[in-house]
């Protein structure tokens, strides 16, 4: 990537803005002037500065870069067991071992960007790594994008997550004492895992039950709001979103069918942190391949299949419901889980048009602005405007005719550092089964969507 003091002009761009209703700005001029966007205006009367790399567009689609809210970096999406992740994470646990993982992590980090994504929010991550990758991309010792990071999730005993990329605590005293650790840490956001998921259901129709006490769910969101750290949660029942949202947790990751007590909670937002509204992080991706694959591709039982179809209609009802009722959602992919990469976050856009019956535009402003202004972030990212950060993608073809044109970067800018023809390794196995997927219709959920 270039040096981020250089002065960059792209010219002949169609802009699209991240605004709702986004129409594109054809033959303009992007000055971008270090790490910031300087000015936007008509190509043919552009004052071009003296000795910039002027990038010619030639009518390709400019836009901001991609906010992806919902990203563990820890794998790859392949559908593999996890074995006994806790153990080795607990033998990594060194020097030596937290270098390999950091390295890991890293490489993922990498992966979303040069896929469009400038900007992520971790969801938990081994051994605190994300920190570290973080701090590196920050101080300009590795490129990535920017990165939210929560440093490990707060589980209970048992609970999701475990021993892998969360720490359990059996006492609300425990979780207040684990939070003021991670923000010692560097954490900029607090995790919590409230209820199971899918692989850790025990009984058909129960996804999603509830782990994580209320008190200790509680505990950890005052001691996060004293610190002024925003908590996020993992969520797929809606008991479990009656409990986060009752604790103070300010986003609702996953989420589940809504209730009118559920949607006054909500815009109530009565115990979450002061300036910011309750929000559902919309993650249709780790869904589908559980409704629409076959469990052995999966490596799935039966009774996860089944689990898998309920949270997957939560997760699209959920979205739905809360969008009908002025309730702010965001996107993210899930990435790790099986059969949900580090590239594909365009997938999660075009799942998210296409299932929760949202518009182009609408989704692709839900990825960008919105999720942008969802981490305390809209007016620093996710919009193509003067004073903003230079996070920008460039497409050939324009994504609100087919989004899947945001499978295709020219150009990826993150904080003013450019990379021109991004490339990323891909999984030819993988993407034939999301490409199958993503052919499907609406209706092969059935009742489900």
């Amino acid at each position: 990537m270039a040096a981020r003091n250089t002065v960059t002009a792209f010219i002949n761009a169609a802009v699209l803005d991240g605004s709702p209703d986004m129409r594109p700005q054809p033959n303009m001029a992007v000055i971008v002037e270090g790490t910031k966007i300087a000015r936007i205006e008509p190509a043919a009367i552009a004052q071009i500065p003296s000795g910039a790399r002027v990038v010619d567009l030639d009518g390709a689609y400019l836009m901001p870069g991609l906010i992806n809210m919902h990203v563990h970096l820890c794998g790859s999406g392949k559908p593999v067991s996890a074995g006994d992740a806790g153990a080795l994470m607990r033998r990594l646990d060194n020097g030596p071992g937290r270098a390999v993982v950091r390295r890991v992590l890293l490489k993922s980090a990498q992966t979303q960007l040069m896929s469009g994504v400038t900007t992520l929010r971790g969801a938990g991550d081994p051994l605190l790594a994300d920190i570290a990758v973080r701090d590196a991309v920050n101080a300009g010792r590795a490129d990535g994008p920017r990165i939210i990071a929560p440093g490990t999730g707060v589980t209970v005993p048992g609970g999701h997550g475990a021993g892998l990329f969360a720490q359990a605590v059996d006492t609300p005293q425990e979780a207040a004492l684990l939070v003021r650790e991670l923000m010692a840490q560097g954490a900029d956001v607090i995790k919590l895992f409230v209820t199971g998921g899918v692989f850790d259901a025990t009984e058909v129709g129960e996804p999603g039950v509830l782990r994580m006490p209320p008190l200790i769910a509680e505990a950890a969101c005052r001691e996060a709001h004293r610190l002024q750290l925003p908590v996020m949660a993992h969520v797929e029942s809606t008991e479990g979103v009656r409990v986060a949202l009752e604790a103070g947790v300010d986003t609702i990751e996953h989420g589940a069918p809504l209730t009118p007590g559920l949607i006054e909670l909500y815009l109530e937002g009565a115990a979450q942190l002061p300036g910011r509204a309750p929000s559902l992080t919309c993650t249709i991706s780790p869904a589908l391949p559980f409704a629409l694959l076959d469990p052995e591709k999966t490596h799935s039982t039966e009774t996860q299949k089944v689990n898998g179809d309920i949270v997957c209609e939560g997760i699209i009802r959920g979205a739905r419901e809360a969008l009908d009722a002025g309730i702010p959602v965001g996107l993210g992919t899930d990435s790790s889980c099986p059969y949900v990469t580090q590239y594909d976050m365009w997938r999660e856009v075009a799942y998210f048009a296409k299932y929760v019956g949202v518009g182009n535009a609408f989704a692709l402003h839900t990825a960008t602005q919105r999720n942008a202004e969802l981490l305390g972030l809209g007016d620093v990212t996710g919009t193509v405007a003067a004073g903003y950060d230079a996070d920008l993608i460039v497409t050939r073809d324009n994504p609100l005719d087919n989004l899947s044109a945001l499978a295709r970067v020219t150009h990826v800018m993150a904080r003013g550092r450019l990379s021109a023809h991004p490339r990323v390794k891909r999984n030819a196995a993988l993407d034939a089964e999301l490409d199958w997927i993503m052919d499907q219709p609406v209706e092969a959920l059935g009742d489900r969507a």
